[in-house]
Formats: structure tokens, C-alpha cells, sequence
């Protein structure tokens, strides 16, 4: 039957703290405890990505290839692959952070047989066409999504087989839970990645102005103006927000294998099995 509503509401009311939680993580003694609880440290565990815009790519990359492959074909492969579907009824980070920018009831998606045991009040079961139409609608919204194996969500929800859970976060720059990757110990924020073949870099066009910056452009502050110019640290997870943020068109998202599609299905596809 899955978690009491009754936590997963306490949950929501203490969503601000999340940042504190997560500086935790770094305590000696806590942070293993953490690390046990929450996240899978063994090999082919958690194992997260941020996908990029579809239309950032195929903006970015028609030039060079007529028939581009866009990221959102990683979903949809797994939606069709899936066992079962759970559509939930709303986003629940969106609705602790009360956003007022996107839309609450663009909830997630849960795939594979660990969906049965999620709270029937929190959403409900559907096909493939009903799932593909709601990813299809948070695109559009510009959200971007976040796929992969996550045991915090296996265990708010409480679904024993995290490996037979799949995650699709449809993620909101203002409120998503991940944002407080900057405040996790390093072993852990580096669970959730950039998509393999994804590169994102600075042109010279770049003319300082700092739009790139703002609040709410990037989920986890990997830029900043150095000098008069934006700089991408290593802690870039690829989203392309930052790209479609340029005023100038000096930042760009390339692809550099051909085969990153398949890349990213085979290291998801070795973390949970949605079968």
C-alpha cells in the first residue's frame, strides 16, 4: 500500500530543510548513516541524469545532422519497455515549494513492477500513450527531466525493490529537490550526472552580461562570471537551461558521440530494471 500520507505531508511541510539535511552528509559519523539510508553506495546503484532540452539539441545540432536523435527518446524507450506506469497526481516538490511558475499537477513518472507498491492515492496506473502525452506536456511546459535509479524515492514511497523502480523527474529550476547537490558530500552528488556525449561550453562571444547567473537558470549554481566572462565548473549536469538563457547565443550544448542515446539507456538500463 506504500507510505501513510500522513509522512509523506511532514515530508512536504520540512521540504525547505532539505539543504540543511543534506550538509549532513559530509559529518563523519552522520554521513554514512545517510549514505545507507537514503542513497546506494554499492556498484550499480544510484545512478541519475539530467536529460537536455530536445529543443536545445536539435537547435544546437541541425546543422551538422539532419536526423538528430533528442534526448527525450532515453524516456520513451523506457516508458515502452516499462511492466507498469504510475502517473502521479502531482508534483510533490512543486507543491512543498508552493511554485508559482509551473504547474503542480505535472507530476512524476514511476516505471517497472516497484510502482505496485506505491499509495493508490497518489497517483494511478496508465498506459504508454498516457505517459508519453504527459512527458510531451512538461516539455512543452520547459521542464526538464531527470531519469534514473534514486533510493530517496524508493524510500519516502516506500517501494522495497529499489532496483525495480524507475524514476522520471520532470524538474523545475525553482523547486527541484535536487538542487541541493551543492550541499551533499561529493561521493553522493556525483550520483546524479550529466548524460553521457554532452558537453557544455563557453564561446568567446560571451559579453559578461551574467543573464546565465540568475536565480533560477541553472539547478545547481555551475556557473558564474569570472573576469567578465561565464565559466561551467565540473559540477554541470547538461540541462541546457543555460544555453537557451544566452542572450547571445555563447553558450553551447554539443554532442559529442553519436551513440549517447544508447550510452545512457545501457548505464540506466545496469541500475533498474523496469521490466
Amino acid at each position: 500500500m506504500g507510505r501513510s500520507l500522513w509522512l509523506i505531508n511532514f515530508l512536504k511541510r520540512h521540504f525547505s530543510m532539505r539543504f540543511a539535511v543534506a550538509e549532513l552528509t559530509k559529518w563523519p559519523l552522520i554521513g554514512p548513516v545517510m549514505e545507507h539510508a537514503l542513497f546506494n553506495g554499492h556498484k550499480n546503484g544510484d545512478t541519475l541524469f539530467y536529460l537536455p532540452k530536445d529543443r536545445v539539441v536539435i537547435n544546437q545540432q541541425i546543422a551538422e545532422q539532419q536526423n538528430v536523435v533528442v534526448p527525450s527518446e532515453v524516456v520513451s524507450h523506457f516508458i515502452a519497455e516499462a511492466s507498469h506506469i504510475f502517473l502521479m497526481n502531482h508534483c510533490v516538490c512543486r507543491e512543498a515549494a508552493d511554485c508559482q511558475d509551473y504547474d503542480h499537477d505535472i507530476g512524476c513518472i514511476f516505471l517497472g513492477e516497484g510502482v505496485l507498491d506505491i499509495n493508490p492515492k497518489l497517483g494511478r496506473i496508465v498506459d504508454e500513450e498516457t505517459a508519453l502525452a504527459h512527458l510531451d506536456r512538461a516539455r512543452q511546459a520547459g521542464l526538464v527531466h531527470l531519469i534514473g535509479r534514486d533510493k530517496i524515492d524508493a524510500v519516502w514511497m516506500g517501494v522495497e525493490a529499489s532496483t525495480r523502480l524507475m524514476t522520471i523527474c520532470n524538474c523545475c529550476p525553482c523547486c527541484c529537490l535536487f538542487k541541493f547537490l551543492p550541499n551533499l558530500a561529493p561521493k553522493l552528488k556525483n550520483k546524479v550526472e550529466r548524460m553521457p556525449g554532452v558537453v557544455v561550453t563557453v564561446t568567446e562571444d560571451c559579453i559578461g552580461c551574467g543573464r546565465c547567473t540568475e536565480e533560477n537558470i541553472c539547478f545547481i549554481n555551475a556557473i558564474s562570471i569570472v573576469d567578465g566572462k561565464a565559466v561551467i565548473s565540473e559540477e554541470c549536469r547538461g540541462c541546457g537551461r543555460c544555453v537557451e538563457a544566452c542572450p547571445t547565443g555563447a553558450i553551447h550544448l554539443d554532442i559529442t558521440q553519436d551513440t549517447y542515446i544508447e550510452a545512457a539507456i545501457n548505464r540506466l538500463s545496469q541500475a533498474v530494471d523496469v521490466r
